[in-house]
């Protein structure tokens, strides 16, 4: 990571967690995405009482690169508001699969504590664009 190290992508996903509109579940999640170029895009999870809805913290960040042009995606911080560490749900998987399956992703929990891992291991054979050709 060039301009911003991984403790400071997850501090950025931490302060996204605070923002977390989740009444139903209580589980707040944050996350932090770090595009190629070095910017930076935070999400939270938002519910909704029609339960299916609602959209995860990595996927609204995602959302927000993209529709400002970023589609290179490097590394991917996520964290919950438990002791566990926090790993992107199996559609929060497939979605930045479609931008980098080979991005980095870290892990965290409440206490700031991390794992690192590479999304093509928690998606393995995932599906992409390049698998339509």
């Amino acid at each position: 990571m060039d301009k911003i190290n991984a403790a400071e992508l997850m501090s950025a996903a931490v302060k996204a967690r605070e923002s977390a509109y989740a009444p139903y579940s209580g589980f707040k999640v944050g996350a932090a995405l770090l595009c190629d170029d070095g910017s930076v895009y935070t999400g939270c999870n938002v519910e909704n009482a029609s339960y299916p809805c609602g959209i995860c913290a990595e996927r609204t960040a995602a959302a927000k690169a993209v529709s400002e042009g970023r589609k290179r995606f490097t590394v991917c911080a996520v964290t919950g508001s438990s002791a566990e560490k926090c790993t992107p749900c199996g559609i929060c998987r497939q979605f930045l699969y479609e931008f980098a399956p080979d991005m980095t992703v870290l892990c965290g929990n409440k206490d700031g504590e991390y794992d690192e891992v590479k999304l093509s291991e928690l998606l393995p054979r995932g599906f992409g664009a390049s698998s339509m050709e």
